[in-house]
Parts: structure tokens; sequence; C-alpha cells
């Protein structure tokens, strides 16, 4: 599943008692959850936040997401997620692994996809827009 990446960020956090089941077990829907917030630190580093998007004069829904469970984290326990920008040119996806930090064990593997859609007239692009090709001009090459 692992391809390229374009940029990359990890984003450490604690599994909070709200995210768990009564097994202590964090509950399958909030894994989405620790996805969003890794997604968000990574579109900072290139300067496309939601509100830069917005600003740009798009969206980007998310249109696919895939995970596929490994094992669990617990309640108490330090996650790391890390978010990989992999494709850009027509869409956006996005590569996790989510570890355990303790051990590097791995818990979860997934990725989102999300396409511009013009806020003018709703159409979605099937190209890129320039803009967000313009922010990641100092990655592109890198990898």
């Amino acid at each position: 599943m692992k391809a390229k990446s374009i940029v990359s960020h990890s984003t450490e956090m604690e599994v909070q008692f709200f995210d768990v089941d009564s097994m202590r077990v964090v509950w399958h829907g909030n894994y989405v959850k620790y996805l969003e917030v890794a997604r968000c630190e990574l579109l900072k580093l290139f300067d496309y936040n939601y509100l830069a998007m917005e600003a740009s004069g798009y969206v980007w829904p998310i249109v696919d997401m895939r995970l596929k469970y490994v094992a669990s984290a617990k309640l108490s326990d330090c996650i790391v997620v890390e978010a990989s920008l992999v494709e850009y040119q027509t869409r956006m996806k996005i590569e996790y692994i989510i570890k355990d930090k303790a051990t590097g064990k791995v818990l979860n593997k997934a990725y989102t996809i999300q396409v511009a859609v013009d806020m003018a007239d709703g159409e979605m692009l099937f190209e890129t827009p320039q803009c967000l090709i313009d922010k990641l001009t100092p990655y592109i090459g890198k990898h």
C-alpha cells in the first residue's frame, strides 16, 4: 500500500477515555478522527489547511476512505499517526500508518482521497488547481 511520499508528517497523541469502549480499546470509528488530526497537521505543513483551501476557491471533500485494522490501541497508549501525501496531480491521496509509540507495532493502515470542487459552480475538477501545485512545488522532486 505504501506509495512514494511527496511530503509527510507524524503526529503523536494519547488515547483518551472518551475514545475507548467498555474494554478500554479504541472504538473503531475513532480511528477516522485520528486520521483527520494527522491530515490537518500535514496540510498545515505545506500551508493548505481547510481555511486556505476555502480562500483559494476550492473545497476538497473526501470521496474515498479505507482503513485496515491490524491491532488495537488502548486507553492511555501513545500512538503515532504518520500521514503522507502520495498523489496530487488529479486528486489528493494521503496514506496513513498508525503505530504504538512504545513498541512500534502497526495498529492501522489507511488512506483518504480528496478531490477539488470549485466553490463558484460546485463542479468537481479532474486536475489539481494550480494553487495546490504552487504550495507543493518546494516538495515535488525531493521524493
